[in-house]
C-alpha cells in the first residue's frame, strides 16, 4: 500500500475528510497529529506507533473519536530498497520525516526518564528509547509497594511492545514482578521464558524409576496411614507387573477385594499415578517438601507433566505438589527458577476449569506481595484468581457433598466436554461451573471458594483403602484449611450440596467451641442447603441388596436415618442456628435418582431436607442436579443469587 494510502486511512480514521493535494501538507500534518514512540525494522517492515498529540484548525473532529485515538495504534510500512534511489520519491521523504520525528521524541523522552533512571542503571548501556521499559523495571524493585504494583500493573498491560522488550522484562525482572505478572489478567504470555532445559535421566534409567527413587528418598516418618499405603504400594510394585495387570484388578492387604478404580485412563501412566498420589500427600509436610526440592523433584514433575499432556488426572496432582510446596516462602526463589511460574501463567489461562484453578491456586500461594492468605490441598479460589483492584468484601464458600468434586458438582446439567466448547463461545448461557462464572460476574465483590476432599459409596472404591475418615474428621481438618485461606476475616456465605451440608454444620459447631476460630461464627451471614440429609437418606439401606454397595463407606455409614451422631448433629446445630439467627435457605429434590445402573433411588425425601428453619424449596430435578442450575435465569440459581444479595446487601454497600 502506498503512503498516500495510508495518510487517506490515518485522516478518516480521525474523522477528517481526504487530506489536500500538495505534498508539503502531507509532511506538516503528519508531523503536527502524530507523536512517534518508538520504531523497529522487522521481517522488512517498517513499525510504529503513534498517538494523537494536536491537529490543525482546519480540521473539524468528533471528541469522541480523538480520545480513542489516543490509544496506542499501529502503522506497518515497507521499506523499499532500491539501487537507483528514491531521493525525490514520496516513500523517501516519508521515511525521513518519520525519522525525524522518531528521533525528536526519543531525545526528549530520554532527557525525562535518564534523571531518576540513572540512579540505579547508571552503568547499563541503555538506548535511549528502551528508558520506559527499564524505568518500569526500576519502580517494579521500590521500597514502597503501592509503587511496585503500579510499576507490575503497567507491564501487563502494555500491549504495544515488541518481542524484544518483553523479552527484557523477563530477563531483567525479579521473582516478586514475575508472579505478580502471572497473576495479572492481561499479561501477555511474551513476559514469561520457556522453562530452563531439563537434566538428563540417568544411565539405564527412567522416568517411571527416578519418580519412585524420589518418593523411596523421602522420609517415612509423620505420615498417616493413608500416605504409608500409598508409599509402600508404589515402590513396593515393579513396572512390568504394573503394567502386566493395567486394566485389571488389584488386591491390598490380603483381603482379596478388587480395587476397581483405575488410577489413570492413559495406560503408561499407572506407575506414575501411585507414585504420584502418594507424592501429594508427602507434599502435604513442610520438611518433605525440603527433601522433594533437593532430590531434584521440581524439574523431575516437570518432565512428567510435559510428557503426559494429554493425562489430566496426572497434571492435576503434578500441580497439587507445586502448589504444596508454594505453601513454604523459602521455597519460591526455587521454583521460580525452575520455571514452574511461566507454566503456571499458561496454564492460567487455560479453558479448562480444573487447570487453570489449580495454577490459580499455586500461584496465590507464590504471591506474597498481594495474598496474605495460604491456600492447602483442597481449597480453591474460583474468584478472583488474578490480581484485582477490585475490593472483596465478602466470601461465599462451597462445599460439595457425597462422590462431587470442587468443580463437576457446580457445573449445568450438561456433559463436562460439551460445556467447555459451549462456554467458549457464549459464558452467558453456559459454564463449566457456575459459581466461577455466573456468580463471579453478578457479584464481583466476592471470594469465591471451593472445596474439595475425597468420599466414596464403597470401600470398594475407597481412594485409600485403609482411610477412614468421619464427618467430624474431615471438618476439622476442612475448617483448618479454610482458617488459613482467611475464612472469617468478612462476612461468609456457605453453600452445600448433600453431606457437605452436614460437614458445614459440623464446622460451625466446632468452631463455636474454639476460641480462635469465633471469627468464622461471628461473620457466617447464611447457609444454602442443596437436598442435604438432615435427617439421614436410605441410600445406606440399600447397600445390603446391591453389589456395588455391598462394603458400604463409613460416609454412607453416617447418612443413615438411625445414626446417632447425626441426630445428635441435627439437634445441637438447630438450637445454635437459631440462637446465632443465620439466614437459612433448603432447597431439596423432587425426582428419584439412579445410583450406577442397578437402582433407582429418592435420595433425599422432602422431610430429611427440612432443617427446621428457614425456607424450604422443592424442585423438580433429582440429586445430583439440584445444585446443577440448566441456565442462568433457572429458578435455582436466580433464587439463591437473590439469598446472596439480600443476605450480604449491608456489607456489600460499605
Amino acid at each position: 500500500m502506498s503512503l498516500a494510502a495510508y495518510c487517506v486511512i490515518c485522516c478518516r480514521r480521525l474523522g477528517t475528510s481526504t487530506p489536500p493535494p500538495k505534498r508539503h501538507t502531507y509532511w506538516r500534518g503528519i508531523r503536527n497529529i502524530i507523536k512517534f514512540t518508538g520504531s523497529l525494522i522487522l521481517g522488512g517492515s517498517l513499525f510504529f506507533t503513534y498517538e494523537v498529540l494536536a491537529l490543525k484548525k482546519s480540521l473539524t473532529l468528533d471528541t469522541e473519536v480523538v480520545e480513542k485515538e489516543k490509544m496506542k495504534s499501529y502503522i506497518y510500512m515497507h521499506t523499499i530498497c532500491s539501487d537507483k534511489g528514491e531521493s525525490h520519491g514520496i516513500a523517501w521523504q516519508a521515511r525521513k520525516e518519520l525519522h525525524r520525528a522518531v528521533r525528536k521524541v526519543l531525545a526528549a523522552s530520554a532527557k525525562i526518564l535518564q534523571s531518576p533512571f540513572a540512579d540505579t542503571f547508571g552503568t547499563a548501556d541503555v538506548e535511549d528509547h528502551e528508558c520506559a521499559v527499564w524505568l518500569l523495571l526500576r519502580r517494579s524493585r521500590a521500597a514502597d509497594r503501592a509503587t511496585r504494583l503500579e510499576a507490575v500493573q503497567a507491564m501487563a498491560e502494555a500491549h504495544h511492545w515488541l518481542d524484544y522488550q518483553y523479552r527484557i522484562i523477563a530477563q531483567a525482572c525479579d521473582p516478586r514482578t514475575l508472579v505478580g505478572l502471572a497473576r495479572s489478567k492481561e499479561s501477555d504470555l511474551r513476559f514469561f521464558l520457556p522453562p530452563p532445559p531439563l537434566p538428563s535421566l540417568k544411565e539405564d534409567s527412567s522416568i517411571e524409576e527416578e519418580l519412585r527413587q524420589l518418593l523411596a528418598s523421602l522420609p517415612q516418618t509423620e505420615l498417616d496411614e493413608c500416605v504409608q499405603y500409598f508409599t509402600s504400594l508404589a515402590l513396593s510394585e515393579t513396572s512390568q507387573s504394573l503394567a502386566a495387570q493395567k486394566g485389571g484388578l488389584w488386591c491390598f492387604g490380603g483381603n482379596g477385594l478388587p480395587y476397581a478404580e483405575s488410577f489413570g485412563e492413559v495406560p503408561s501412566a499407572t506407575v506414575e499415578m501411585f507414585c504420584l498420589e502418594a507424592i501429594v500427600k508427602h507434599s502435604e509436610i513442610a520438611t518433605h517438601c525440603d527433601q522433594i526440592e533437593a532430590n531434584g523433584g521440581l524439574q523431575l514433575l516437570q518432565r512428567l507433566y510435559q510428557l503426559h499432556k494429554d493425562c489430566p488426572k496426572v497434571q492435576r496432582n503434578i500441580m497439587r505438589i507445586i502448589g504444596n510446596m508454594a505453601l513454604n516462602e523459602h521455597l519460591h526463589s526455587t521454583i521460580v527458577r525452575s520455571g514452574w511460574v511461566s507454566i503456571m501463567a499458561e496454564a492460567l489461562k487455560s479453558p479448562h476449569i480444573m487447570k487453570a484453578t489449580h495454577a490459580a491456586r499455586t500461584l496465590a500461594n507464590l504471591d506474597r506481595e498481594t495474598v496474605q492468605e495460604k491456600y492447602q490441598d483442597g481449597v480453591y479460589v474460583l474468584h478472583p484468581q488474578t490480581r484485582s483492584s477490585q475490593p472483596i468484601k465478602a466470601d461465599v464458600l462451597f462445599i460439595h457433598g457425597l462422590m462431587g468434586a470442587a468443580f463437576k458438582t457446580w457445573r449445568q446439567q450438561d456433559s463436562e466436554q460439551a460445556l467447555v466448547e459451549k462456554a467458549l463461545e457464549d459464558e452467558d448461557r453456559y459454564t463449566t461451573c457456575w459459581p466461577k462464572t455466573w456468580l463471579a460476574r453478578d457479584c464481583p465483590a466476592l471470594r469465591i471458594i471451593s472445596v474439595e476432599y475425597d468420599t466414596a459409596l464403597s470401600d470398594w472404591r475407597a481412594r485409600c483403602p485403609v482411610e477412614r475418615k468421619t464427618i467430624a474428621f474431615r471438618s476439622t481438618e476442612l475448617l483448618r484449611k479454610l482458617r488459613a485461606a482467611g475464612v472469617g476475616d468478612r462476612p461468609v456465605i456457605w453453600i452445600s450440596h448433600s453431606m457437605g451440608g452436614l460437614l458445614v454444620k459440623k464446622m460451625l459447631l466446632e468452631a463455636s467451641k474454639q476460641p480462635d476460630m469465633n471469627t468464622i461464627i461471628n461473620n457466617t451471614r447464611g447457609i444454602i442447603f442443596y437436598s442435604v440429609p438432615h435427617h439421614g437418606s436410605h441410600l445406606a439401606e440399600y447397600s445390603v441388596n446391591i453389589r456395588y454397595l455391598l462394603f458400604p463407606s463409613l460416609e454412607v455409614k453416617e447418612l443413615s436415618k438411625d445414626s446417632p451422631a447425626l441426630k445428635t448433629l441435627q439437634d445441637d446445630f438447630l438450637e445454635f442456628a437459631k440462637d446465632k439467627k443465620f439466614q437459612v435457605l433448603n432447597f431439596v429434590e423432587t425426582q428419584p435418582t439412579y445410583i450406577g445402573s442397578m437402582i433407582k433411588l429418592h435420595v433425599v425425601p422432602v422431610e430429611s431436607a427440612d432443617l427446621g428453619i428457614g425456607d424450604l424449596i422443592p424442585v423438580d430435578v433429582n440429586h445430583l442436579n439440584i445444585c446443577k442450575p440448566k441456565k442462568k435465569d433457572a429458578f435455582l440459581y436466580q433464587r439463591t443469587l437473590q439469598f446472596i444479595r439480600e443476605t450480604l446487601a449491608k456489607d456489600l454497600e460499605h
